[in-house]
């Protein structure tokens, strides 16, 4: 495995646990669609949540969260459907959260919830 392929695995390991403390259920990780892959797929009570996790080790090259562009967030809605259509789950609402993970040369990875993105 790539260096960075083990640093984005680890974020989406720090992002599911930070989830389930929050007290969600994560019900599908690493699901490939027809339009891409999504990282955690989440239950927060009865609204099903699309998370994409995005890891750096510092920020020299810009906060994780900016890696997500308007273009992924429409790929991100398509990857909503196409799940939703894969399996049988009628939730009140369907949103998209970026969970932003920072990753410094000592001490705890410094995790960001953004609820809700939408550009």
């Amino acid at each position: 495995m790539r260096a960075k392929d083990a640093v984005g695995r680890y974020g989406e390991n720090v992002a599911a646990h930070h989830l389930v403390q929050a007290g969600w259920d994560v019900v599908d990780r690493n699901w490939r669609g027809a339009s891409g892959e999504v990282d955690i797929v989440a239950l927060e009570g009865d609204e099903l949540v699309v998370v994409e996790v995005k890891t750096r080790r510092g920020t020299g090259f810009g906060y994780p969260a900016e890696a997500v562009t308007a273009a992924k967030l429409a790929r991100l809605r398509r990857l909503a459907a196409q799940w939703l259509d894969a399996h049988d789950l009628h939730p009140r609402g369907v949103r998209i959260d970026v969970i932003a993970v920072v990753l410094p040369r000592q001490g705890s990875a410094q995790v960001e919830h953004l609820r809700g993105v939408v550009r």
